[in-house]
């Protein structure tokens, strides 16, 4: 997984490699801004969670198949982290879809978020202006917003994000 060339980033996921086109500009405000304003609240009230930005491995399922780079991970604990990144699955992943492939964030990311024991999921689509909130915890419940809306976390009930003030 580390033998790429230098720039090139890739995810691992049942074995299968998905090359990873660079960010756009969109994409990286909103990496920037929705885990400063995440990172800002746990800070806040004390909290032990810490937000990771991509590029950060995580290897969900602590084996040599499945390697992701979520764009944001939320991990509340800490015997999950190393040097090498997160083993195990997050407490909360955020994902900024890509022009090139937005289905992999919607299916494949989906389903091996879920299995791993991922809590919270969003899918943030800059070109549709959407957000997708997938709430593990509570029987696959899905809800969309709008960039307009204010979105509850589902870990954390009094977290309040609305992407379009994040991005005036």
């Amino acid at each position: 997984m580390y033998a790429l060339p230098d720039g090139q980033r890739a995810e691992l996921i049942d074995g299968q490699m998905y090359m990873m086109a660079p960010p756009k500009t969109i994409h990286q405000r909103l990496v920037s801004k929705l885990g400063q304003k995440i990172a800002n609240y746990i800070d806040s009230k004390g909290g032990d969670c810490e937000v990771f930005p991509a590029p950060f491995a995580v290897f969900l399922n602590e084996d040599d198949k499945n390697y992701v780079e979520p764009d944001i991970s939320v991990i509340c604990d800490k015997t999950k982290l190393d040097d090498k990144g997160c083993n195990g699955a997050p407490d909360w992943v955020i994902e900024i879809t890509s022009p090139s492939d937005p289905q992999r964030d919607y299916g494949i990311k989906l389903f091996k978020y879920r299995t791993a024991g991922v809590r919270e999921y969003w899918v943030v689509n800059p070109m549709k202006e959407t957000v997708t909130v997938f709430d593990m915890e509570k029987e696959e419940k899905s809800n969309q917003y709008d960039f307009d809306d204010t979105i509850s976390s589902c870990i954390y009930e009094d977290l309040k994000i609305n992407i379009a003030s994040l991005l005036a």
